[in-house]
């Protein structure tokens, strides 16, 4: 059998190509995300603004480090994602608790950033493709709309939970959006782009919902699972995905390069 050979009119991207390989590891990447948030902010009782400060830090350091590679990096990438879930875990519960604003006002806020962030990317570089990802002004709007998306699905996760629903039920209604994307996507024609960003925030609650699921008290509906316990636990399964598992980079259009 003949080796299909590489587009000469495609590069290979800095992000990994979206397989469900992609998605296994971004689902637990964001359930570490609530648990290690949670450990820092709570368990470690540094408060959401000190915890938020730290995550925002180490993201700004992995994000820099992440637009100046010259190739696609798996373990500096997911520690990137893993950084900006963490990061959105306590800014979230900043913005919900500690502002005051609740979790109509919290999501409402994070909707607009995210939406934001999307409508200046398309206007400033003509696509929101991951496709497209190229150059660094679109590495850096990648990476913003990642964070404000990983925040409001931490905000989304929390209110539906608590809205009466639980952990359980929450993790089954962000499961069931999961799973009519993916009946869009085989039997529709919706745009590509529109779905990957759609499942890419739908994938945060539901990480959300199962990491308080597995830490929370038994009073509160969860497993009360240590909190260092199931992120070293993740951590460890996210290891073994990226060692075992296929990952490969994605690839973009040269002629869309936009350097």
């Amino acid at each position: 059998m003949l080796l299909a050979m590489p587009d000469r009119n495609t590069g290979a991207s800095k992000v990994p190509a979206v397989t469900l390989t992609f998605w296994i590891v971004k689902i637990a990447a964001t359930t570490l995300g609530e648990t290690g948030g949670d450990t820092v902010s709570m368990t470690m009782d540094l408060g959401y603004l000190a915890a938020t400060a730290i995550f925002v830090a180490l993201l700004v350091v992995l994000v820099v480090l992440q637009i100046h590679a010259t190739r696609f990096r798996p373990f500096l990438y997911w520690t990137t994602i893993i950084a900006s879930t963490t990061a959105g875990t306590t800014l979230a519960d900043f913005a919900d608790r500690s502002l005051g604003i609740g979790y109509v006002g919290g999501s409402s806020l994070l909707l607009l950033c995210v939406l934001g962030s999307l409508f200046v990317w398309y206007r400033t570089l003509g696509s929101v493709s991951v496709e497209t990802i190229s150059s660094t002004s679109a590495e850096t709007f990648y990476w913003a709309t990642i964070t404000f998306s990983q925040t409001l699905g931490t905000a989304l996760g929390d209110w539906i939970a608590d809205a009466g629903l639980g952990y359980e039920g929450g993790a089954l209604v962000f499961g069931a959006g999961l799973a009519m994307l993916i009946a869009l996507f085989y039997a529709t024609r919706v745009s590509r782009v529109f779905l990957f960003w759609a499942a890419f925030i739908l994938t945060r609650p539901l990480g959300a919902t199962i990491g308080d699921l597995l830490d929370k008290p038994l009073a509160d509906g969860g497993m009360a699972f240590s909190r260092p316990l199931a992120s070293g636990a993740l951590a460890i399964f996210i290891l073994l995905c990226l060692l075992v598992l296929p990952q490969r980079s994605g690839r973009y259009a040269r002629d869309a390069a936009n350097d």
